[in-house]
């Protein structure tokens, strides 16, 4: 956790913040354009982070997305489709959901991983790992009726 970080938790309670997320994400890919993929919002909060890579489901073209990522044992990573607790859920996780392994990058360092989706207690443990990380992940939680999907990503072999 970075200095910052106590301040990005106040931030991202603010309720009317996901009105603003089409915009957060702009400058937030244009701060990574601007640092050649070096530093993002979440770096600069002071938040791990990884970038996942995935095929599309449909289209096959490999996309990039910037995710707040919980390390976990086995150098394995938790994520979770919460999007600010909006109601629709993330592109990505359709993608991540249809994949057999997805690549990770972190500080350029990259990795081929497998993605499951946890569910039951397994998902409850992990999903309190990560509201240590992110406290704000319980608000998202009230924020939508969806169940916000939490994923393990695990090294390849």
């Amino acid at each position: 956790m970075g200095m910052l970080t106590p301040l990005a938790v106040k931030i991202g309670s603010i309720s009317w913040l996901p009105r603003y997320l089409p915009q957060i994400v702009r400058v937030d890919g244009a701060l990574q354009k601007l640092t050649g993929q070096r530093v993002a919002l979440l770096d600069v909060a002071g938040l791990p982070n990884i970038t996942v890579r995935v095929a599309g489901r449909k289209s096959g073209v490999v996309r990039s997305t910037r995710l707040l990522a919980v390390p976990t044992r086995g150098d394995a990573w938790l994520i979770a489709g919460s999007y600010f607790g909006g109601p629709e859920m993330p592109q990505w996780v359709y993608n991540v959901r249809a994949a057999a392994t997805v690549d990770v990058v972190r500080h350029g360092t990259g990795a081929t991983m497998r993605p499951r989706e946890l569910d039951g207690a397994e998902r409850d443990d992990a999903w309190r790992e990560m509201v240590d990380v992110w406290p704000n992940f319980t608000l998202y939680e009230t924020r939508t009726d969806r169940r916000i999907p939490v994923f393990r990503l695990e090294p390849v072999g």
